[in-house]
């Protein structure tokens, strides 16, 4: 057995760099291989991508892409940033994994400079979005129990309807999206929802159920296709989570970490929520890292032997993570986020009716909502690949624009330019 080992490997050393992965596949064989093999639970666009660097992106061919998806809103430091590649090649070939079962230095060096930089107490870090909001949701369960009394299995959790935080099957228990309901259940019980931007609808669950431990809402919803709340609404969720003795749950995975001209977007009304879940720009795309921000009094309910994960916390996870928020803060890019935001929203403000029905954004998470008797979503997008920019649609009308923050106004602005000449496009061919 170590013989026929030991040949394998040689026969391995000897292939071409990347042989066995590629093979000198075309682009349609690759996305005929994925289809083959892969599951078939995602729609994907037809290109292939093999090299990212900065705002750019090439495909298998060599063409090169603006990103404007940023990995639905991960790669707010650029794709390959430097400092992040070097980071994790030096971390990588030092220590790469432990597992919690030991103490290592990065876990330690996040935990103070996250704390520090956001003014909560504690940092439980996990692997991904959906990871996170699930310890965020065990968190507030135990708080409800050992904290504000609630009577054994009765702790009820309320979610914003609209609500995107993942596929797990407790992020589907909390959804009001109607395939979310199709031979997945039995669902998670005591999960409850309200409509999103409605404080009253909000204040009469509370006062309706005082077995209520949590509100777990996104400040403003990504995937639902960027809905932003009325002014004041965040501070109003504030006010009654305080008043109703409920710990607030803000889902910042997609809207935290700059991506809003804010380094959250519960700072744009200036709130402080018990727990504030993170993801996606966290380790700029580099490597799954994710967590929970809260008070220790909240974070601490979680004793020892109640909860694990046997990545979350890594070396190199919590170094490329440290590394990545060192970046946002010293390239000020909530700032520039502000700034260009701007930008989009007045480019895109002036797309006839016709087309676009709605702008909606701030900073650089935006969408613009296309005229259903226009066009959809996905044609729009496959047209947009033709022309060199990369994104996709949200409920098939929406146009997603969240590129990294790096860009640049001329940057920004030959995409915006080149979303509206295809916009024009589509509008002549349809008429001829």
């Amino acid at each position: 057995m170590r013989s026929a080992t030991r040949n394998l490997f040689a026969v391995a050393s000897t292939l071409p760099r990347n042989a066995i992965i590629s093979r000198a596949l075309s682009a349609r064989q690759i996305i005929d291989r994925d289809e083959r093999y892969g599951g078939h639970h995602f729609k994907t666009l037809p290109v292939v991508i093999s090299r990212g660097q900065g705002v750019y992106c090439w495909d298998k061919d060599g063409k090169r892409y603006t990103d404007l998806l940023g990995g639905f809103a991960t790669m707010n430091q650029g794709h390959s940033h430097p400092r992040l590649v070097r980071v994790m090649q030096q971390q990588a070939a030092t220590l790469a994994h432990t597992s919690r079962a030991f103490y290592s230095e990065p876990h330690g060096a996040l935990g103070e400079y996250i704390t520090n930089l956001t003014g909560y107490d504690r940092f439980l870090p996990m692997n991904t979005g959906v990871e996170a909001g699930d310890t965020a949701l065990k968190i507030a369960r135990r708080w409800g129990y050992r904290t504000k009394k609630i009577q054994s299995n009765r702790a009820t959790v309320v979610f914003a309807r609209g609500n995107y935080w993942g596929r797990s099957l407790a992020a589907l228990s909390s959804s009001t999206d109607p395939p979310c309901y199709t031979d997945f259940g039995p669902y998670m019980p005591a999960f409850e929802n309200v409509p999103y931007n409605d404080l009253a609808a909000l204040e009469r669950k509370f006062s309706d159920n005082p077995d209520i431990c949590a509100f777990m809402v996104e400040p403003i919803q990504g995937e639902a296709g960027v809905n932003i709340p009325s002014k004041g609404y965040l501070k109003g969720v504030r006010e009654l989570c305080t008043k109703y003795n409920v710990l607030w749950i803000a889902d910042e995975v997609q809207t935290g970490l700059c991506r809003t001209g804010k380094l959250f977007a519960v700072d744009h009304e200036a709130v402080k929520p018990d727990m504030l879940v993170v993801g996606k720009a966290l380790s700029g795309g580099m490597y799954p890292v994710s967590g929970v921000l809260g008070k220790s009094e909240i974070i601490l309910t979680l004793e020892t032997g109640v909860h694990g994960s046997t990545f979350g916390g890594s070396p190199l996870g919590q170094a490329v993570a440290l590394e990545a928020l060192k970046i946002l803060e010293e390239e000020k890019l909530a700032d520039k986020a502000a700034a260009l935001g701007k930008i989009v929203q007045t480019e895109l403000e002036k797309v006839p009716k016709d087309m676009a029905i709605e702008f909606r954004g701030r900073g650089l998470l935006a969408g613009l909502k296309l005229n259903p008797d226009f066009a959809n979503g996905w044609d729009i997008c496959t047209r947009l690949i033709n022309r060199g920019l990369l994104t996709r649609p949200a409920h098939n009308y929406i146009i997603r624009i969240s590129p990294p923050l790096i860009i640049n106004e001329e940057q920004l602005k030959q995409a915006l330019t080149i979303i509206t000449d295809t916009l024009y496009e589509y509008k002549k061919e349809k008429k001829n």
